[in-house]
C-alpha cells in the first residue's frame, strides 16, 4: 500500500511539471494604407484582359456621361441623379478607357466634396430612370463590392437611343463607386447586348473597382 501511494504521489508531481500548452495565436493583417495617389491608376490596366487597348480618359467624370446621357439629363425621381453625377473636381480626375471583344471599360478617379450617399437616398433609388435627349436609361441598384474604409455603391443601366428613322440601338452599362474620403473613384462597363462577341463576365467591373483601389492606395 504505500509503495502504490508513492508511485501516485510521482505520478501526479510529474503531471504538475509539465507546462501549460501554449494558447494559440491570432494572426494579425498589416493595417491599409487610405492614402490615395491618383497618379497609380494606371497600375489597375493590370486587370484588363489580355488585347485590350488603352486610351487616357479625357472626357466628363461621372458615370451618367459614359452611360450616353450628357447634357440636360432629367431623372426620376429627380434626387437619384446624384448617384450616377455625383460632384466631382474635373479638373482633377484622371483616369483610363480600354476597349475589347468584350465591352468598353473605364476607370476615373478624381477630388469630391460630395459625402456617400445615405441610406434614404439608396432606399429610394432602387430603380429610377434617367434621360438626355433621345436616350433614356433604366437604372436598377446593385451592391458594390466591400473594401475597406470606403462606401460603395452599385448601379446596372440599360439605355436605349432613338435614331433616325425611329431605330433604337440599345446598350448595358455596370457602374461601381467607391467613396475614399476626399477622392471618389468609379469603373463602368459598357456592353452592346446585340455583338456578336461574349461580354466580359458578371462582376467584372465590381472586381475592377476592388482592384482599383488598391492600387490607388499603394
Amino acid at each position: 500500500m504505500r509503495l502504490l501511494a508513492v508511485g501516485a504521489v510521482a505520478v501526479v508531481c510529474a503531471a504538475c511539471g509539465t507546462p501549460p500548452a501554449p494558447a494559440p495565436t491570432t494572426a494579425t493583417s498589416a493595417p491599409v494604407s487610405l492614402t490615395i495617389n491618383p497618379a497609380r491608376i494606371d497600375r489597375a490596366r493590370s486587370g484588363l484582359p489580355q488585347g485590350y487597348e488603352v486610351a487616357g480618359y479625357t472626357g466628363t467624370p461621372t458615370p451618367m456621361s459614359l452611360w450616353g446621357l450628357r447634357d440636360a439629363a432629367a431623372s426620376n425621381p429627380p434626387q437619384c441623379a446624384a448617384l450616377a453625377a455625383p460632384g466631382v473636381a474635373a479638373a482633377t480626375a484622371r483616369g483610363w478607357s480600354a476597349s475589347g471583344p468584350g465591352g468598353i471599360v473605364y476607370a476615373v478617379v478624381a477630388e469630391t466634396a460630395s459625402p456617400p450617399p445615405d441610406a434614404t437616398l439608396l432606399g429610394g433609388c432602387g430603380r429610377w430612370t434617367v434621360t438626355a435627349g433621345h436616350t433614356t436609361a433604366a437604372v436598377a441598384d446593385r451592391p458594390g463590392p466591400e473594401i475597406v474604409s470606403a462606401d460603395t455603391v452599385g448601379m446596372t443601366a440599360t439605355t436605349s437611343t432613338v435614331v433616325e428613322g425611329g431605330t433604337q440601338t440599345h446598350s448595358h452599362a455596370d457602374t461601381f463607386i467607391a467613396y475614399l474620403g476626399e477622392y471618389l473613384c468609379f469603373v463602368t462597363l459598357v456592353t452592346d447586348p446585340g455583338s456578336p462577341q461574349p461580354a466580359l463576365r458578371a462582376g467584372f467591373a465590381a472586381d475592377l473597382l476592388t482592384e482599383t483601389v488598391s492600387a490607388l492606395r499603394g
